[in-house]
């Protein structure tokens, strides 16, 4: 034991050594003639593959980090409810590059269209070429169209989706400003993995604390394909006080789930009947982006498999995949967990080109839903990796304890926070 225990001290400090060394050398360079500096391409620009290019940047500068995406500003999905009832503008939750710019990382207003995980190089859709050493996918969802009948992207303009933060909050927003005193609006939940699960209920409580306001006739229905939700009983109780008779959960087992749309004519139609609203709010069914799809990166189940310590895929070499798209285990599809993926993947990136050991793996996450303008619950989160699998273990101590109105105030400074750390100051 004594042996074993020097052992792992001389390897822990010959391993430190090394990385002194090569932090006097100006960072991590890879082997061989001219000694070049390691290149990581960045396919998408969401909490994921922002946080990520930044973490890396922190990590070593001497990295040259790209980052591809094709808009050159980013609307945050949280708080993008706030911004459609009007506490927040599209302004707030709208970030630039300008952050990941001034920490090194080479923003490149592009897009990735294929993988050559072989040559280890990525075409933009400019038809130009990137080459990695490594290469970090982080594409976020993309709707199913047509899964559900009569719901496309046409469909999408008179029954918003608003689950891309952007242009379809405002038309919602616009929608919502609209809605005549006494006017139904439904909301449609999907059945499947989706982004941030309890995202629905929050959307519900603040227009119901819209309508209240403003339309206080007026009627939330959540259609549900689903037959429990996360948070569900904070959620009601919170309903029941802030908005009595406001908001009607219709679980799959009542004819929640909606089995065909008629935009049209604003109708849904479920096993219970036919429902005619004011305003549909129909969330579409997800899966991972298209170019995880395209490379290969996406197994049968239709989201990408990893490897939990590094999130590397299991199915191609060098090629990292983060965020909404890939199979976390126990972790929820959300801005924080999928920030928490992307430090350790960075971290995991960068000991393997220095051929360093990783350390542990360990996740947190933290959702939070407003239930009212001072109100709010939180979700938190704490993982590990046992036996090849991403799992959930006791959350810190006090989590979840505080008042909701002291856990609004927590989510507003979580906000900015998050943002900060993930796109850069």
């Amino acid at each position: 034991m004594g042996v074993a225990g020097n052992d792992a001290r001389a390897g822990g400090r010959r391993r430190f050594m090394q990385v002194a060394a090569l932090a006097m050398l100006g960072g991590t360079r890879l082997a061989g003639a001219g000694a070049r500096r390691a290149r990581v391409v960045v396919a998408g620009g969401g909490f994921a593959g922002a946080a990520c290019a930044l973490q890396l940047r922190r990590l070593d500068p001497a990295i040259d980090v790209a980052l591809v995406d094709p808009d050159d500003h980013y609307v945050t999905c949280p708080m993008s409810d706030a911004a459609l009832v009007g506490w927040r503008s599209m302004q707030s939750i709208t970030v630039s590059r300008a952050g990941l710019a001034r920490a090194g990382v080479r923003y490149i207003h592009d897009r990735v269209a294929s993988i050559d995980a072989q040559a280890r190089r990525v075409r933009l859709a400019s038809s130009k070429d990137l080459s990695y050493d490594r290469l970090v996918v982080a594409p976020g969802i993309r709707f199913l169209w047509d899964t559900l009948e009569g719901y496309g992207e046409a469909a999408a303009q008179r029954m918003p989706h608003a689950w891309r933060a952007g242009a379809q909050t405002a038309l919602l927003a616009a929608q919502l400003r609209a809605i005549d005193d006494g006017g139904v609006l439904a909301i449609c939940v999907p059945s499947g993995l989706m982004r941030c699960p309890p995202a629905p209920f929050e959307r519900a409580s603040l227009i119901a604390a819209y309508l209240k306001q403003h339309k206080p006739r007026s009627k939330v229905l959540i259609f549900d394909a689903n037959n429990h939700f996360p948070k569900q009983d904070v959620f009601v109780a919170a309903w029941q006080e802030l908005y009595p008779g406001m908001i009607e959960w219709i679980p799959a087992t009542e004819g929640g789930a909606v089995e065909r749309v008629d935009a049209s004519a604003m109708t849904l139609f479920t096993t219970r009947g036919t429902q005619h609203v004011a305003v549909a709010n129909v969330i579409p069914r997800q899966a991972p982006g298209m170019l995880a799809v395209d490379a290969g990166l996406a197994s049968g189940h239709g989201w990408c498999p990893v490897k939990p310590e590094t999130f590397e895929s299991t199915l191609a070499p060098d090629i990292h995949v983060i965020g909404d798209s890939c199979i976390a285990g126990a972790m929820p599809k959300s801005a924080s967990a999928a920030r928490s993926q992307a430090l350790q993947c960075a971290r995991a990136i960068v000991a393997s080109l220095r051929g360093q050991e990783l350390p542990p793996a360990e996740f947190e996450s933290a959702c939070y839903s407003l239930l009212g303008r001072d109100r709010a619950l939180t979700i938190h989160g704490r993982f590990d990796v046992a036996d090849g699998q991403i799992r959930q273990i006791d959350a810190p101590p006090g989590a979840n304890s505080s008042s909701a109105q002291a856990q609004a105030r927590q989510a507003a400074d979580w906000y900015e926070r998050i943002v900060t750390e993930s796109f850069g100051s």
